[in-house]
């Protein structure tokens, strides 16, 4: 009994060691929304009229500049690898010094990635916010209302908790 408890053991430990490793731009996520900063993370691609949209408003470049302690991860998305970098640095998004720019290596069509970061991913744009590990907002089904977003920035900065509270009977 003993032996076969070794066993399950053993291939449970090989298994796991064998699972791969996510995409650099993926671990690059998955490393910053663990620091203390509020950081977003925008899905995007290029092709995608509703990430096109976003872009021509200025309100990506507004919330980037009015918002420089905020770090941004515009990460292309179901592009084959591409990110779009050429149309973020058209609308002057590229060069700012709190903007990172990243792709997943996946294909556009049927087999696109489905999950990023440990999130499901079904529509793009997907714009998520952290801080300090915790997702405190995910916008997962089209363009991204700039004020919305704006306020969620400043709720995610504001330290509440319910120490104090009544409990609900």
């Amino acid at each position: 009994m003993l032996a076969l408890r070794l066993l399950i053991l053993i291939a449970l430990i090989a298994v796991t060691s064998l699972r791969a490793e996510p995409p650099p731009a993926e671990q690059k996520v998955l490393d910053a929304i663990k620091s203390p900063d509020l950081t977003v993370v925008h899905l995007w691609a290029p092709w995608c009229s509703n990430c096109q949209a976003e872009l021509k408003n200025g309100g990506w470049l507004k919330m980037a500049k009015d918002n420089p302690q905020v770090k941004f991860y515009f990460v292309s998305v179901w592009n084959g690898g591409e990110d779009g970098r050429a149309m973020l640095k058209k609308f002057d998004i590229a060069d700012q010094p709190n903007v990172t720019i990243l792709a997943d290596p996946g294909p556009r069509g049927k087999n696109h990635i489905k999950q990023f970061a440990g999130l499901p991913l079904s529509w793009i744009p997907t714009t998520w916010v952290y801080k300090g590990g915790d997702l405190d907002y995910a916008l997962n089904y089209g363009e991204v209302r700039f004020p919305v977003l704006q306020q969620f920035l400043e709720d995610s900065k504001s330290e509440w908790s319910h120490d104090g509270e009544p409990k609900i009977q």
